[in-house]
């Protein structure tokens, strides 16, 4: 079982991936709505897994995941984007994210790259 921060400004999101997660058996320890609130909650929360959104108010991902990753070099973050932000998705992998799923998304491609991203 994973101890897992979710990070996304919409809360239909955050809840759609509280549910699959806590299927998963994983415990969600905390929630942030933008990149800033993401980097204190880790700081705080240190948790084993990010879900992250890319566009959000304030900070976003890529910011987040650069922040998240001087904390923790280890740090495991899964990008979570919607379809044509290929660019930044690519960015934050360069910035130390694992791996990402695209919105909308099925709950099997979610679960197969938690899973994945857990093992490595």
């Amino acid at each position: 079982m994973a101890r897992v921060l979710i990070v996304d400004d919409a809360a239909f999101m955050r809840m759609m991936l509280r549910d699959i997660l806590e299927k998963m058996g994983h415990e969600v320890v905390g929630e942030a709505t933008n990149g800033q609130e993401a980097v204190d909650a880790y700081r705080r929360l240190k948790p084993d897994l990010v879900t992250m959104d890319i566009i959000m108010p304030d900070v976003m991902g890529i910011e987040a995941v650069k922040g998240i990753m001087k904390e923790n070099p280890q740090a495991k973050i899964v990008m979570v984007s919607a379809l044509g932000q290929q660019a930044m998705v690519k960015e934050a992998i360069e910035s130390g994210a694992r791996d990402f799923v695209i919105k909308p998304f099925q709950e099997a491609n979610v679960i197969k790259t938690i899973e994945n991203v857990l093992e490595a």
